[in-house]
């Protein structure tokens, strides 16, 4: 591919991007902390799935401080309901990383926060601090996979998605590459004839997609969402009667409650009980701290 057609290439894209691209609440952010929430949210999750919880988790927790010092509680009730629950506990301990020693401003210092892996420090260096980078996630794979006719992977997918890079847009082209995985390179039934560079791609033909996901049902991580949502709704309970609300298993339900404890999100009381981690004085204190909150969870 010459540079002559990477250039074409862009140029259509970013046209394209600019007359079709998705209205997501978190592209109009500048700020780091809204961009970086997304981010997080939208790990194995889809982005219209997100949009609501995003809104809520926010308008609570507008700012890194707002979030560092809400009691764990608070913040697993906002989210969940998302599922995977790690993330709000790896989000919150970034945040009060963030309020200590400052935000990184690049991928390579994001790297170094709780829970963030190479795509969201990615993302969040080049959406909210300018890097130009490209941002490697599973639309972008798919779509530089089947313009250079193979599967690329690994360090030759970087490199390659850094050589279609137009100067100084480096956010535009990755928002523009996922919208375009999303809406017509999409992993089965592509519509390579409304595609806008279908002339400089080699076809669908070759990308091989990476091995999916176990099944969701059945699994330890529906058993733990289970218990985080039951005492969200419900408070406290022992383990007969968290057995008896969620219809777990002895043995399914004792293997999510030592995850959770040992993670951190919830934690044993007297007499038996769980709760969501967080002393009734951390609650009485998000009570006077975040009242919006309390009234949305409420409500």
């Amino acid at each position: 591919m010459t540079v002559a057609n990477h250039e074409r290439r862009g140029t259509a894209l970013l046209d394209w991007y600019e007359k079709h691209r998705r209205h997501l609440p978190w592209r109009a952010a500048g700020d780091p902390w809204p961009v970086l929430i997304s981010e997080v949210m939208l790990q194995q999750t889809q982005a219209l799935r997100v949009i609501p919880f995003y809104e809520r988790f926010l308008a609570a927790f507008p700012t890194p401080g707002n979030l560092a010092v809400a009691p764990v509680a608070v913040v697993l009730a906002l989210w969940s309901g998302l599922g995977y629950n790690r993330r709000a506990v790896r989000l919150h301990e970034a945040a009060r990383r963030i309020v200590r020693e400052g935000w990184p401003s690049n991928a390579v210092g994001l790297q170094d926060l709780p829970g963030i892996g190479p795509y969201t420090a990615a993302a969040v260096a080049c959406f909210a601090f300018g890097e130009q980078l490209p941002t490697i996630e599973t639309n972008v794979r798919r779509v530089v996979s089947r313009w250079h006719g193979r599967p690329l992977r690994g360090g030759a997918l970087i490199e390659a998605a850094r050589r279609e890079l137009p100067p100084g847009r480096a956010a535009d082209w990755n928002q523009g590459v996922m919208d375009l995985g999303a809406a017509i390179c999409r992993p089965t039934g592509p519509s390579c004839l409304a595609c806008p560079v279908a002339a400089w791609c080699a076809g669908p033909a070759t990308y091989v997609a990476p091995p999916g996901q176990g099944r969701y049902r059945g699994s330890n991580r529906e058993a733990r969402g289970v218990v985080i949502r039951t005492l969200v709704d419900n408070g406290p309970a022992t383990m007969v009667q968290l057995a008896t609300v969620t219809d777990l298993s002895v043995a399914r339900l004792g293997r999510a409650l030592e995850g959770l404890v040992a993670e951190g999100m919830i934690e044993p009381a007297d007499a038996g009980v769980y709760k969501l981690a967080g002393s009734e004085a951390a609650r009485k204190l998000a009570r006077r701290a975040f009242p919006s909150t309390v009234r949305m969870l409420s409500g």
